[in-house]
C-alpha cells in the first residue's frame, strides 16, 4: 500500500513566500511543524487576498495533514478544527480519504519510527535534504487495521498529545504572568509602595543611575558580583573523550529552548570519568545556563530532574549567590528587552557569533530594596515551581507517547492497556 492510495489529495506549495503581517491567516512553514502539532503562534500571517490566491487549487481543511518537504524533513502536523491556514514554502498538504483512513491514525503512522525511517532514506540533497513529490505519493505504508481500530488508536494518541499541549500552554501563560509582573514592578517601577499604591505614578522618589532613574534605595550591581561563579564548559571531544549512549546528561546550546526550558531529548551523554575530568562545568541545581555562541540569549534554570549534568563551551554557567539574588529574579531580568539590548550590542560577530564571559559578568543588574525583593520572591518562586512541575509532566507524557507509538502501530499493545497507562501519568 502507498500513501497515494489512501488520500484524495497530495499537493505541494506552489508559491513563493509572501510579505507577512502581524495579523491574518497563518501560512505554515516547515519550522512551524513538530511532532504532530502546528505552531500557529509563530507562523507567518498573510492577508485574506493572498489566502484566496494561494488556495485556489485546494483550500486546506480541518484534519488535513501538512508535511515538511525540507528541513526538518518528514515533520507532520494536523490542522485542528476551526483553523484556516495556507501552505508555506516546502510544505505538502495531505488529505486522507475518510473511507479508508482516519486522519489522526495516519498522522501518527507517518510519525512512527518505521515510516520516519522510510522518509529519511528517500530524502535527497547534499546541502539541504528534501523530499520529491513522487517519493511522498509513493511512500510505502503497512496494511491498515479497520477504520474502527484506526479511530480508537488516533483518539487515544491525540488525547495524550492534548494533555502535553495543555501543559505547554499553561507554561506559556505562567511565563507571561511572570514577565508582566516583572515589567510592571522593575521596568515601569509600579511596585506597591508602603500604602499599596503604584510607586512611580504615586510620586515615588527616584535617583539617577547608569541605567537611568531608579527608585530611591535601589542600586545597580554587576552580574559577576551577584554570583558565585560565571564559567563555561568544554566539548569532550576536544580532549578525545567520546560521547556515550547513556550516562551523565550533557547539555548543549540546542538543548535550551527559546521558552527557557531544557529539551531533554536533545541532551547528549558522557560517562562518569569524563564528567569528573570536566569538573569545572559540572552544573548544580539553581544554576542558570545562558547560550553565548551561535544562537545567543537562550537561558534556563537547572532543576534536580536534569541532574547530574555537564555542559559545553557554547553555554555559560551562571551560579547565583543566593544571599544576594534569587535565580528566579535573574531569569525574569534576562527576559527584559533592556537587558537584551545591552548584551546584543556587545556580541562579537565572527565566524560564529559569540558573547564573552567578561561581558556577561560586567552586565548591570538593577537590585531592588529588601522589602520589594522579598515580596517579589514570594510571588514569583511558586510560578517557576509550577512551570517546572508542568515541564516534568510534559517530559513524562512525551516519553510515554514515544514509547507507545510504535507498539500501538504494530499491534504489540492494546488500546485499553494504553488508556490505563495514560491514567497513571498524572
Amino acid at each position: 500500500m502507498i500513501l497515494n492510495d489512501i488520500c484524495t489529495h497530495i499537493v505541494d506549495c506552489e508559491h513563493k513566500t509572501a510579505p507577512t503581517q502581524e495579523t491574518g491567516i497563518p501560512s505554515i512553514r516547515t519550522t512551524d511543524i513538530k511532532q504532530g502539532v502546528i505552531d500557529f503562534k509563530k507562523a507567518n500571517k498573510v492577508s485574506e487576498e493572498t489566502y484566496k490566491i494561494w488556495t485556489q487549487r485546494l483550500e486546506p481543511q480541518p484534519y488535513d495533514l501538512i508535511l515538511a518537504r525540507e528541513a526538518p524533513v518528514g515533520q507532520v502536523g494536523i490542522i485542528p478544527d476551526g483553523y484556516r491556514v495556507c501552505l508555506g514554502q516546502r510544505t505538502v498538504l495531505i488529505r486522507p480519504n475518510p473511507k479508508k483512513v482516519d486522519s489522526y491514525y495516519l498522522l501518527y503512522l507517518l510519525l512512527s519510527p518505521q515510516i520516519q525511517h522510510e522518509i529519511r532514506i528517500r530524502a535527497s540533497g547534499t546541502i539541504i535534504e528534501h523530499l520529491n513529490m513522487s517519493d511522498i505519493r509513493q511512500l510505502k505504508l503497512p496494511s491498515l487495521p479497520s477504520l474502527e481500530i484506526q479511530h480508537e488508536i488516533g483518539r487515544t494518541l491525540s488525547s495524550l498529545e492534548r494533555k502535553i499541549d495543555n501543559l505547554r500552554r499553561q507554561n506559556e501563560t505562567l511565563e507571561t504572568i511572570a514577565q508582566t509582573l516583572f515589567k510592571h514592578w522593575f521596568i515601569d517601577f509600579e511596585f506597591p509602595n508602603d500604602d499599596g499604591k503604584p510607586y512611580k505614578s504615586s510620586g515615588g522618589a527616584m535617583v539617577a543611575s547608569e541605567l537611568g532613574d531608579i527608585p530611591t534605595g535601589w542600586r545597580v550591581e554587576r552580574l559577576g558580583d551577584l554570583t558565585q561563579t560565571i564559567t563555561k564548559g568544554t566539548t569532550p571531544t576536544t580532549f578525545k573523550k567520546d560521547f556515550v549512549a547513556s550516562g551523565i546528561n550533557f547539555i548543549k546550546a540546542e538543548s535550551i529552548t527559546e521558552n527557557h526550558t531544557l529539551e531533554k531529548s536533545k541532551f547528549a551523554y558522557i560517562d562518569e570519568d569524563t564528567n569528573l575530568f570536566l569538573k569545572r562545568s559540572i552544573v548544580q541545581e539553581k544554576d542558570i545556563l545562558y547560550t553565548i555562541a551561535g544562537t545567543i540569549g537562550r537561558y534556563a534554570m537547572i532543576t534536580s530532574s536534569s541532574l547530574p549534568a555537564n555542559t559545553n563551551q557554547a553555554v555559560a554557567i551562571i551560579r547565583p549567590d543566593f544571599k544576594k539574588i534569587d535565580p528566579e529574579y535573574l531569569l525574569c531580568y534576562f527576559a527584559s528587552i533592556n537587558y537584551w539590548h545591552y548584551l546584543s550590542s556587545r556580541i562579537v560577530q565572527a565566524v560564529q557569533a559569540n558573547l564573552s564571559l567578561g561581558v556577561l559578568s560586567d552586565s548591570p543588574i538593577t537590585i531592588p530594596d529588601q522589602r520589594i525583593k522579598n515580596i517579589f520572591s514570594e510571588l514569583i518562586i511558586p510560578i517557576f515551581a509550577k512551570k517546572e512541575f508542568n515541564q516534568q509532566q510534559i517530559q513524562t507524557l512525551t516519553k510515554t507517547r514515544d514509547t507507545l507509538l510504535p507498539k500501538l502501530m504494530s499491534g504489540q499493545i492494546r488500546i485499553k492497556e494504553v488508556e490505563s497507562l495514560i491514567e497513571k501519568v498524572k
